[in-house]
């Protein structure tokens, strides 16, 4: 079974179309994306540095995330919001792209990363949460969430270039 299907489908639609052949649209999602990249990006750095022991060594963990969080989510939501709408408006251009589905990965490789530190690591917290140092595992989470989420930023940005791939993605016939 193949993707390319329901690419073409959505492709298709005349929401879609609209948004590609308008004059503004593609270049606002754009820009409300960077920008609420920038914040959650930010904030999601704030917060794992504060996991890998590299910053705010004398605030527990809980105040952090409670600080913190409610502007990460808007951030992330807005960015998750615009980046759909990117995705909506040119399908077809994002199919054989090779980076944007080396993005799609690290996005769920980091939202797996989240929900594991969620579901186990972040419920021991009272016992850490003064600690100038994480237990290992919250600092193994927050650096894999740092390598990952930095890597969706920069494939993301590589999406533009989509010329500038590995020669068997090309021989696969997918770019």
């Amino acid at each position: 079974m193949t993707l390319r299907p329901f690419f073409e489908w959505m492709d298709a639609l005349e929401s879609s179309i609209v948004m590609r052949e308008s004059l503004n649209a593609y270049p606002i999602f754009l820009t409300v994306h960077v920008l609420s990249m920038c914040l959650f990006g930010g904030l999601i750095a704030f917060w794992d540095l504060r996991l890998v022991g590299l910053t705010l060594k004398e605030a527990r963990v809980s105040d952090v995330r409670k600080r913190v969080f409610p502007w990460l989510y808007t951030g992330f939501a807005i960015s998750a919001i615009t980046g759909l709408l990117l995705f909506y408006s040119q399908p077809m251009r994002y199919f054989g792209n090779f980076y944007f589905w080396i993005k799609f990965g690290m996005f769920i490789l980091a939202g797996v990363n989240i929900l594991v530190f969620d579901l186990t690591i972040y419920k021991s917290v009272a016992k850490w949460d003064r600690d100038a140092v994480a237990p290992r595992s919250a600092r193994l989470a927050g650096f894999a969430s740092l390598v990952l989420w930095a890597g969706t930023v920069v494939t993301g940005r590589l999406i533009a270039y989509s010329g500038l791939v590995p020669r068997w993605w090309k021989d696969l016939g997918l770019s």
